[in-house]
């Protein structure tokens, strides 16, 4: 009798140290929602996040990343229903398509008891993230101004090419605005290029046409850049000192800033390697000693000669 007593309990031990072993081995799930890439820089994005997938399972193989990308605002509704019903995920890294309509199946998400990160766009309804990720608009501008009136004299004259009338782009040029204000320096005119190469070299076409003494040209944005370039050398203007600011860090406008492009001098960074700090964070935030929440907006590096090494990445797409 003591002997099966004693054999009952050792299979009951047993049992018990069987189903531990399997909770352990149960993966921590953490779904990545993200837009299509249908630009660049988002491409860049997709890039990163691709890469930091990669690096984290390596590192923490009890972590399963699942990354899905949605061409619209409906779709990554479906995608986020999908990583819950199907992934049972632990938490969710989103950058929404839009803020609004994505903001009740975030918060769907988050009522499953996951931790939310949010990337880049706001929900339209604060308090839902745990962790939000960023870049720091307002700074594009601020630092892109810093660097002009380092180059320029009162009575000196730019032109701006700004982006889609967003929030995001007022935030870029209300800073801007105020930092150059008092400096003398003169703006010509501001149009909207839609962060796009073509507007931005008919936008520059049509200032070149009606400004004949330009100093500088803030595009603010790299794809808007490469536009104004093609303007400027189509034009004959791109050998009389005049200089373009742009921004986001695009792997051919660093690599020309490492060689010593003097018509391009210097860029302004809005990382699409944010999602991949964003994967980061929300990582830490479960292997971390120490709490990890709260907001973490991203610097707006000013890439110059002497550090852009430090931001290209010959492999990503943008």
């Amino acid at each position: 009798m003591k002997t099966l007593k004693t054999l009952t309990a050792l299979a009951f031990t047993g049992a018990l140290s069987l189903t531990a072993g399997a909770a352990t081995a149960e993966k921590l799930r953490i779904g990545v929602s993200y837009p299509t890439p249908t630009h660049a820089w988002a491409a860049g994005m997709n890039w990163h996040a691709e890469q930091a997938e990669k690096r984290l399972e390596a590192l923490y193989p009890d972590i399963d990343l699942i990354l899905v990308n949605s061409p619209d605002p409906s779709a990554q509704a479906s995608a986020l229903e999908d990583l819950v019903s199907v992934h049972k995920i632990d938490a969710l890294v989103v950058l929404p398509f839009e803020s609004e309509p994505l903001t009740d199946p975030v918060l769907n998400v988050k009522n499953t008891g996951a931790r939310i990160t949010v990337v880049d766009r706001g929900l339209s309804q604060p308090g839902i993230e745990d962790i939000y990720v960023a870049g720091n608009n307002p700074e594009m501008g601020r630092v892109s101004a810093v660097y002009m009136k380092s180059r320029l004299e009162a009575g000196d004259n730019i032109v701006i090419l700004r982006g889609i009338p967003t929030l995001i782009d007022n935030e870029r040029f209300d800073a801007f605005m105020a930092e150059i204000d008092g400096s003398g320096i003169n703006v010509l005119d501001h149009k909207h290029a839609n962060w796009n190469r073509d507007d931005g070299f008919e936008v520059m076409q049509d200032f070149l046409s009606r400004f004949p003494d330009i100093d500088a040209v803030w595009a603010q944005d790299d794809d808007i850049a490469i536009g104004v370039v093609a303007a400027l050398k189509q034009a004959g203007r791109d050998g009389d000192g005049m200089f373009v600011v742009g921004g986001a860090g695009m792997k051919e406008t660093i690599k020309s800033i490492m060689d010593g492009d003097e018509l391009v001098p210097v860029d302004v960074l809005y990382p699409p390697s944010m999602i991949a700090t964003a994967m980061d964070v929300t990582v830490a935030s479960f292997k971390s000693n120490g709490p990890v929440a709260g907001r973490y907006i991203l610097g707006a590096t000013l890439i110059t000669q002497d550090n852009a090494k430090s931001f290209y990445f010959p492999d990503s797409p943008f």
